[in-house]
């Protein structure tokens, strides 16, 4: 995580939508139906980063790589994704990953992605730093918008999207628990793991102690958890573990490093933290266990928060 401090007041609109100095003109795809003046490989690489504002996905249909996306690049024929948030801002430097090659001509993009094959879009420009991608065999349009990295806000976008971050390990040690602090009930808990896939509100906690690979630690008990904010402190939220058999566990969490986080506990004084085992770098979704699959459809994406709707871009390659 690229650890850039910026006002903690800005929103998601003022943050991401921030202008960038880089202008491009509107093709004839675009409102203004003016004449094209650069091509669609010079539209690509105007930006070093092209943000995936999935809330504003039309459609019904999914691409996959798009739909666990936060960012994607263009350069010089290679797609860079930034999939993961462990090492958001950081990885390939601030690029991401390497996922595929691409192909641009006229208006079309041609994508040939590691995992999920090929994939074709219609790009349409819709202002000086947003683009439409539309797929016309699942008919459904994903909008990027283009940032330099110099003023692309990581911190932002690694904790609005805090909870997959808690995903991207099979389970979470407990290294570190405080001498200040009244027993408790979660003394006890050695282990966590935030499922991916479903309704993406799954946890499994277990009173194991050092296990050292997460696939043979014996899960004790299967509940939901939720994320939340707290006003005026974008880099601290709150974290609720329901269990059923003693109540309702509340924290203060925040992260230390891509890899530690730490849980205030308010009701008993206590601080823990917790340490990740077995990092998982998304190519594609993975499944609920958060190992990654192909063929299946419960499968960890970012889940788009605003309600589906019909696409009213016409399809002209039907």
């Amino acid at each position: 995580m690229k650890t850039i401090k910026l006002l903690l007041g800005f929103a998601l609109t003022a943050t991401l939508m921030a202008s960038c100095t880089t202008e491009v003109v509107v093709d004839d795809y675009g409102p203004n139906n003016t004449v094209p003046t650069i091509t669609l490989n010079q539209l690509l690489g105007s930006y070093e980063l092209w943000y995936v504002d999935i809330n504003q996905t039309t459609g019904y249909g999914e691409t996959p790589f798009l739909q666990i996306a936060f960012t994607m690049s263009f350069r010089n024929g290679i797609v860079y994704a930034n999939n993961n948030l462990v090492g958001f801002g950081s990885q390939g430097g601030g690029f991401g990953i390497d996922v595929g090659t691409y192909d641009a001509y006229n208006r079309i993009l041609d994508v040939f992605h590691d995992i999920d094959g090929y994939q074709t879009f219609d790009v349409y420009q819709i202002d000086n730093n947003t683009i439409e991608l539309y797929n016309p065999y699942n008919d459904t349009s994903y909008f990027l918008n283009g940032y330099q990295r110099s003023n692309f806000d990581y911190d932002f976008v690694f904790y609005d999207n805090i909870h997959y971050f808690l995903q991207e390990y099979e389970a979470w040690e407990k290294t570190y628990t405080s001498e200040m602090g009244a027993i408790n009930e979660f003394d006890n808990e050695n282990y966590l793991q935030f499922l991916a896939g479903g309704n993406d509100s799954e946890f499994r906690s277990s009173q194991d102690v050092n296990i050292g690979i997460p696939e043979n630690i014996y899960w004790d008990y299967t509940g939901v958890y939720g994320v939340g904010n707290i006003s005026g402190n974008m880099y601290l939220k709150t974290l609720t573990l329901d269990y059923d058999f003693f109540d309702n566990e509340h924290f203060e969490l925040s992260v230390i490093n891509d890899q530690r986080v730490e849980l205030y506990h308010p009701s008993s004084g206590t601080i823990y933290e917790f340490t990740g085992r077995g990092y998982i770098q998304f190519l594609r979704e993975t499944n609920a266990e958060g190992k990654r699959v192909e063929g299946t459809e419960t499968l960890k994406k970012r889940k788009q928060k605003t309600d589906k709707t019909e696409n009213m871009r016409t399809n002209k390659r039907s």
